[in-house]
């Protein structure tokens, strides 16, 4: 009887575990969500600050890197406050910080003052980013599945509804009112998601059984935390981190942050660029060429949303290798046909392949050292995200549009043979 009684205690416990992993994933999944909803938000109202602010376009591109430049800043630094006060309560006061300063742009007059506004926000938006991503980070290894690209994706469709709600209300709402609503929506948001991450800490990995070989082992490769399959390579890299030595922790950590870099460079490029080569090269409309970054945006959304199980047949190392390759074809298709319907589709499919390389480089980075490493890695992210835009056009000045937009293609090749060419080095 008394083994009975002590089989049911394991058994509640288990599912008890179980039902605080899923609360918390839900609500992790909707700070994410909540981050793309208010920052698309105020990226559709961009053109009427401008008009506002009476800014011309070179000090308005000023003005915008302080959302860039904050993020930046503070990123390095949030990672130690992850690391010194837990992720949860982090990303909870950031979320307050992040609705609280969407609401400041509109009411600025000059770019100087939007710029210093900008600052605010960017600082707000890059320390979230940094603080839930560790959060998630100890979840997957909490799971034992590589479930980091659905939170991601979460972001993306939180970004779609944020820009379409935005489209539907600008016509109607002014942006001071539109933005304070999606700062009053982001606090009540918050206020309903905190207490679930304020209440639990953040997971352990359970204890790993004894396992048989991986899939990489079985075929003669070495397997370690990029090249195992994902459902066994969180929690026993997880465990297997604190034993790096530093130096060679450092390391790995820029080699993930770098395919971040290549990532987040194509992204911020197709954003800012994509759609006029698609008006001014392709002869396309208005409409269509505004068609193309919703095409890549789309594209992402689905691969993120099948990330997991992509991740549990290829692993890590494969998904990295094969995405940046399918993207780089993608890129190369999109930059370089000459006619719409071909552009558009080499978008779709460069967002597939781009869909879960920042994913698996921040997850994998915060495996190996924490919030710092996720802190590393984002900033990386971010630097090639701050770095695509002004590259591409200073390249189009010098060559063509298309010839610059073709370097999108080169960097995610590049992230494809980092992944590769570091499969040894990741071992163990």
């Amino acid at each position: 009887m008394s083994q009975i009684n002590k089989s049911r205690t394991r058994d509640d416990a288990v599912r008890g575990r179980g039902d605080d992993l899923t609360r918390l994933r839900i609500a992790l999944t909707t700070f994410f969500a909540l981050d793309g909803f208010v920052f698309a938000g105020w990226v559709v109202r961009i053109p009427a600050i401008k008009e506002q602010t009476g800014a011309s376009p070179s000090t308005l591109g000023l003005a915008l890197l302080g959302v860039s430049a904050g993020a930046v800043i503070t990123m390095m630094f949030t990672g130690r406050l992850c690391g010194r006060y837990g992720s949860h309560p982090v990303t909870v006061v950031c979320a307050v910080l992040l609705s609280l300063s969407v609401t400041l742009p509109p009411l600025t007059h000059s770019a100087a003052a939007l710029g210093a506004v900008l600052l605010l926000f960017g600082a707000a938006y890059g320390s979230i980013n940094v603080a839930f991503n560790s959060a998630a980070v100890d979840l997957v290894a909490a799971l034992g599945r590589p479930v980091m690209p659905t939170f991601h994706a979460a972001f993306s469709l939180g970004g779609m509804i944020g820009a379409g709600l935005g489209g539907l209300v600008a016509g109607s709402l002014s942006p001071t009112r539109h933005l304070l609503g999606l700062g009053i929506i982001g606090l009540l948001v918050t206020a309903l998601a905190a207490p679930t991450l304020l209440r639990q800490e953040p997971p352990r990995p359970p204890e790993p059984a004894i396992a048989g070989p991986t899939d990489a082992e079985s075929k003669g490769a070495p397997a370690g935390p990029a090249d195992a399959p994902a459902h066994q390579g969180g929690p026993a890299s997880a465990k297997a981190a604190p034993h790096r030595s530093a130096p060679r922790t450092r390391r790995l950590v820029i080699v993930f942050g770098l395919i971040a870099l290549c990532t987040a460079y194509g992204e911020g490029a197709l954003a800012d660029w994509g759609a006029l080569h698609l008006r001014q090269d392709l002869g396309a409309s208005a409409g269509a060429a505004a068609a193309g970054y919703s095409c890549f945006a789309l594209a992402m959304t689905v691969g993120r949303l099948t990330g997991t199980t992509l991740l549990e047949r290829l692993g890590r190392t494969r998904t990295v290798v094969i995405g940046g390759g399918v993207a780089a074809a993608g890129m190369l298709l999109g930059a370089l046909a000459p006619a719409l319907w071909a552009a558009l589709l080499g978008y779709s499919v460069a967002g597939l392949g781009l869909a879960n390389l920042f994913p698996v480089a921040v997850e994998r980075a915060g495996a190996l050292a924490g919030p710092s490493g996720v802190a590393t890695a984002s900033t990386l992210g971010y630097g090639g995200m701050l770095l695509g835009p002004p590259a591409i056009g200073f390249m189009a000045d010098w060559f063509s549009l298309p010839a610059a937009l073709t370097s999108v293609a080169v960097l995610a090749g590049v992230a494809a043979l980092i992944g590769f060419t570091t499969r040894r080095a990741t071992a163990g």
